[in-house]
């Protein structure tokens, strides 16, 4: 087995592989970059070697530099997690040829299936079903636009390199389609090095399914059955679960047995996914394979008990798979959350900066389900703007979904973050929804569900009792550290501005008892909280919750799961007087458009003095490597402009001004 194992990824990718090495008695050697130098990676692994600037391309991307620090530290082969180098045939020969093991499929196979055009060639061939479209080469929009109208809207517009949700657009128009394929290009071309497009049918109220696939270099392939990945933002996966709830034993047998077919076809001798896109009736089409581990694996590896990651490294060692299909079976469900440093009340558009808090669930056996958090950074890190901003992936398993369900929302529960944006009350209003629970999902699931935005939910009667219940207890504590205690036992309690009566009183435990007006009795009990504290914990008629909470002026900000609101305790004349206060009247800004993340600018084709009409792109906004075009909301004459191609802007910013 291999003594030294060099990274080269970052993040939780890379802690992930470092844990699986230090289990099997591995070394191993952390890349990084100047951005990364303080990283939790950086700090777990036994050697480090730093390769060069921030920017991926000039660190992590540089093959030179890569096997540079192999040479240099005598590792034996190379992990390249997801991304990056991960799918580059041309690396993987490289180092087969410098006598460096590359953890992953051989080139040949990362070359049939890295282009997504010559890899539907090929899944046909080998009997896998896929979608109708236009496989080869487009050079022009206008191209483009003819060909599809010959296909026929609605059009997926891809990048022959694409992966992680980058380089696709869906047209439905001419318009569309013109404007799609050169911001298709311009991504792929910034973010693969390679800017080729095809084109292919767009699946109406599609699923995304995906079967994970492992071999050996000896000729044998399994699959580890499936994914269901439909909850996604901007073509990217944000909620994964395993199995999926549409398939039955039949067709997940036939998606896995076609699965296996394909890695077969190109001699496939690591971890894989082949994706499909899935119909509500339960057909399904080969989308792609990617060459390489995926970032949902956790909630293959709950299910199965295989440990990925370590049937990589034992398949590039060349050993034999130490399992058959008929061996492996599916015990529980298990659901993926991904936590973003992204702002969902702003379009999930990426928010950076500094992780200023970050209080993480207790992982392993929570009674009714388990706890797994991948992460890969700190309180204290920073999430920088030159990689993706992931900053967990927050996994729960069950005996059955509901359990899984169940456990996700309360694990989301127990993370605090502060300092930037995350997508935490989203992930919770999910698990929260009727849809989702019922498992009717697609890959509209979010725009379906949150048409006009995500703008959290409104508390429930059950998420009501838990803000009333904190703000009260938290009072008291307060109440008590001043000195100042009450002997009052009425109080209104305010949930933004609508006032709630409530009876205070206390057992012979001194367990709160609050009696709400026209509600009945419930209980307080195990309260775990003190001044300062970020999170509330305690049990409400013996169901336990935590809630997000921060002391403000008047009273309390609170947040459970999705819901979120200002709540005061109240004297009850003093809650007449708050009824009676004037709403502080809201800025205008409809003259302006404003940056709606921090970035860089590309472009803003708009000067001082121009007419614009509605629609007309005003400015081109990067982060992440994604491309945000912005439009003009309403005709209008440019009164001023606020930044210049390449300015770094943040949130908020104002970019061009109308009169």
């Amino acid at each position: 087995m291999f003594s030294k194992i060099l990274i080269a990824n970052r993040g939780e990718i890379a802690v992930r592989i470092i844990k699986t090495c230090r289990r099997m008695g591995i070394k191993t050697v952390q890349v990084y970059s100047e951005a990364d130098a303080g990283s939790l990676a950086v700090e777990m692994a036994d050697e480090v070697v730093l390769i060069g600037p921030a920017p991926a391309a000039q660190s992590y991307l540089l093959a030179d530099k890569i096997v540079e620090a192999v040479r240099q530290t005598g590792a034996q082969a190379v992990h390249p997690g997801f991304g990056f180098l991960s799918e580059n045939a041309g690396f993987a020969r490289r180092l087969r040829d410098e006598g460096i093991a590359f953890i992953g499929p051989n080139p040949e196979a990362i070359e049939a299936m890295g282009d997504k055009i010559s890899s539907k060639k090929l899944a046909a061939e080998a009997g896998v079903s896929t979608v109708p479209g236009h496989m080869g080469l487009i050079e022009t929009p206008e191209e483009a636009v003819r060909i599809a109208n010959q296909i026929g809207y609605p059009i997926m517009i891809k990048a022959s390199a694409g992966g992680g949700g980058k380089g696709i657009r869906v047209a439905h128009s001419d318009a569309d389609m013109a404007e799609g394929f050169a911001a298709v290009k311009a991504e792929a071309l910034n973010a693969f090095g390679d800017d080729r497009v095809f084109l292919e049918k767009f699946i109406i109220d599609p699923r995304h399914i995906e079967i994970q696939v492992l071999g050996d270099k000896h000729g044998h392939v399994v699959h580890l059955f499936e994914r269901e990945c439909s909850i996604q933002r901007r073509n990217q996966k944000v909620i994964e679960e395993a199995p999926s709830p549409l398939l039955d034993d039949a067709t997940r047998a036939a998606m896995g047995a076609q699965a296996v077919a394909l890695a077969q076809a190109v001699n496939y001798d690591s971890a894989g996914t082949v994706e499909f896109v899935a119909g509500q009736d339960k057909s399904f089409y080969f989308l792609e394979m990617n060459t390489r581990l995926q970032v949902e694996h956790p909630v293959t590896e709950l299910i199965t008990g295989v440990d990925l990651v370590e049937q990589m490294i034992r398949s590039a060692w060349g050993e034999k798979l130490a399992f058959e299909q008929k061996d492996l079976k599916i015990d529980g469900w298990a659901i993926e959350s991904r936590i973003y440093a992204e702002d969902p009340y702003r379009g999930f558009l990426p928010s950076i900066g500094r992780l200023v808090r970050y209080e993480q669930p207790e992982e392993g056996d929570q009674g009714d389900y388990v706890v797994r958090n991948d992460s890969g950074v700190r309180e204290g890190d920073e999430i920088s703007l030159f990689y993706d901003p992931m900053i967990a992936k927050l996994c729960a398993w069950g005996e059955t979904r509901e359990d899984a369900v169940a456990g996700m929302a309360r694990a989301l529960e127990d993370i605090h973050l502060s300092g930037l944006g995350h997508n935490v009350p989203f992930l919770a209003a999910v698990m929260d929804q009727d849809r989702f629970k019922s498992g009717n999902l697609s890959t509209g699931y979010i725009k379906d569900e949150f048409p006009d935005g995500f703008h959290g939910l409104r508390p429930t009667q059950a998420q009501e009792r838990i803000l009333i219940a904190s703000a009260l207890a938290m009072h008291e504590v307060i109440a008590e550290q001043d000195g100042d205690p009450s002997d009052r036992t009425d109080w209104i309690v305010m949930i933004d501005k609508t006032p709630h009566g409530v009876g205070l009183s206390y057992d012979e435990d001194e367990e709160m008892i609050l009696t709400l007006t026209g509600g009945g009795d419930i209980r307080l009990s195990d309260i775990d909280w003190r001044p300062g504290l970020a999170q509330f914990k305690a049990e409400l008629d013996g169901e336990p919750f935590t809630a997000e909470v921060k002391r403000v002026a008047d009273g309390f900000d609170i947040r459970h799961r999705a819901a979120r609101a200002r709540v005061r305790v109240l004297r009850p004349h003093v809650a007449e007087l708050y009824a009676r206060l004037p709403e502080k009247a809201v800025a205008d800004t409809s003259k302006m458009v404003l940056s709606p993340m921090p970035g860089l600018v590309v472009s803003i084709p708009v000067v001082v003095g121009q007419e614009v009409k509605t629609g007309e792109t005003v400015a081109i906004i990067e982060a992440m490597k994604m491309q945000n075009i912005l439009k003009a909301e309403r005709d209008g004459v440019v009164k001023a402009v606020g930044a210049k191609d390449g300015d770094p802007v943040a949130a908020d910013d104002v970019l061009v001004e109308f009169g």
